[in-house]
């Protein structure tokens, strides 16, 4: 089940759902890591609404993991569990904070069995705090977290972004937290408890737009495609379609003006500093997009590029892979399945020149590892046998 051996003398467990927790998991999965991921006896693993079993959305988030189905809820669940975790480096786990501990299988009931684990927990809100009890989701972490109302065209309300941002940072961050710990654990020979939220995942990815009003006191709005303070960064017409052009900065922006044949656009009191471009982006913007609309996309990209000035196309998701550089980058990934066919998943977005990630499989049934994982854990057929009797796997 190794997937590259950079993280194979790693044990993970696996607790997680729906899409923040398994985000996290599958960069530990993705580098060879034993993810053993723990599933409801009998579960179709539909994730509330996020697709079936073999559909492209749970291969994505699930490669390269064994499953174990463990019904939590009954003591002889919990007592897998913790025989597990006398094994296990890392488990993650994305409840509300207060259904581990109904379980019994909370951190320090874990930690007492393996005082070296790191435990990672993955919530709408934190732990802790006033909203602690409450449900999390993408777009509600969205809203809470000020993105809502940056993105969007000025005056049109509050937009989502097109990603599960919140969701997918609050996995990533989680990763980032757990490596820190694992680095810890070298010197020290201690676990701990890793924890991060969709929220503070959501405020701290605001970055610059956080602290604009940290600092300087400053509430950012809805931009649109325009960058929120370096102009002229937005989108702009061509004679078929669009383009994305970022060129802030004194000296991008001369040779941009002069690429397009506007060299008065760059001495212009209006658009002499970036201030003023900035200040007098809605003018600036169209008399930019007069000079755009003469060219096609592909002329237009390429004459920018060589100039030095960033530029590129806006892509649908087809058009995405279809890209020279996106297949070059080998984002498409195929992956084989038990059944011994073949789909293709998203790649990792870094590489490691010694210990790249590899995708070997997709995830199988629910329950297909059960008899390995349980017999490497010390239980005898006939124990495992008892258990799938009682319903306990």
């Amino acid at each position: 089940m190794s997937s590259s051996e950079a993280l194979s003398h790693l044990r993970v467990i696996d607790l997680t759902r729906v899409r923040a927790g398994p985000t996290c998991v599958k960069q530990f999965a993705d580098w060879g890591a034993d993810v053993i991921k723990v599933e409801m006896p009998a579960s179709d693993a539909t994730e509330d609404g996020f697709g079936p079993r073999q559909g492209s959305d749970f291969q994505n988030l699930h490669r390269n993991k064994r499953s174990l189905t463990l019904n939590l809820k009954d003591a002889r669940g919990v007592e897998v569990l913790k025989r597990l975790v006398k094994t296990a480096d890392i488990l993650v786990e994305n409840y509300r904070p207060d259904v581990k501990h109904k379980l019994g299988i909370d951190y320090e009931t874990l930690a007492n069995e393996n005082p070296a684990l790191i435990y990672a927990s993955i919530s709408g809100f934190g732990q802790d705090g006033p909203y602690r009890d409450r449900a999390g989701f993408d777009q509600v972490a969205q809203g809470m977290g000020g993105l809502m109302w940056v993105t969007g065209l000025p005056g049109q309300g509050p937009v989502r972004a097109g990603i599960p941002v919140a969701d997918l940072s609050a996995g990533l961050f989680a990763a980032l937290g757990i490596l820190i710990a694992l680095q810890e654990r070298s010197r020290s020979g201690k676990g701990q408890w890793v924890q991060t939220s969709l929220l503070s995942a959501m405020v701290t990815m605001m970055d610059f737009q956080a602290s604009r009003w940290l600092m300087e006191g400053e509430v950012p709005g809805q931009a649109g495609n325009d960058h929120p303070t370096s102009m002229p960064t937005s989108v702009y017409p061509t004679a078929d379609g669009f383009v994305n052009i970022a060129a802030a900065g004194t000296a991008i922006y001369t040779r941009f003006c002069e690429t397009l044949g506007v060299p008065v656009l760059a001495t212009h009191p209006d658009y002499a500093t970036s201030d003023a471009r900035s200040k007098n982006r809605v003018a600036l913007s169209q008399a930019i997009a007069e000079r755009t609309r003469t060219y096609t996309s592909e002329a237009l990209i390429a004459l920018l590029n060589q100039a030095g000035v960033p530029s590129g196309p806006i892509y649908k998701m087809n058009q995405v892979f279809a890209d020279p550089q996106v297949q070059h980058l080998g984002m498409a990934v195929p992956v084989p399945t038990p059944a011994g066919g073949q789909v293709q998943l998203v790649g990792p977005a870094m590489r490691l020149s010694r210990s790249p990630a590899q995708m070997k499989r997709t995830m199988g049934p629910a329950g297909e590892h059960n008899d390995e994982v349980l017999r490497e854990a010390g239980y005898t057929d006939a124990q495992v046998a008892e258990l799938r009797a009682a319903r306990v796997i």
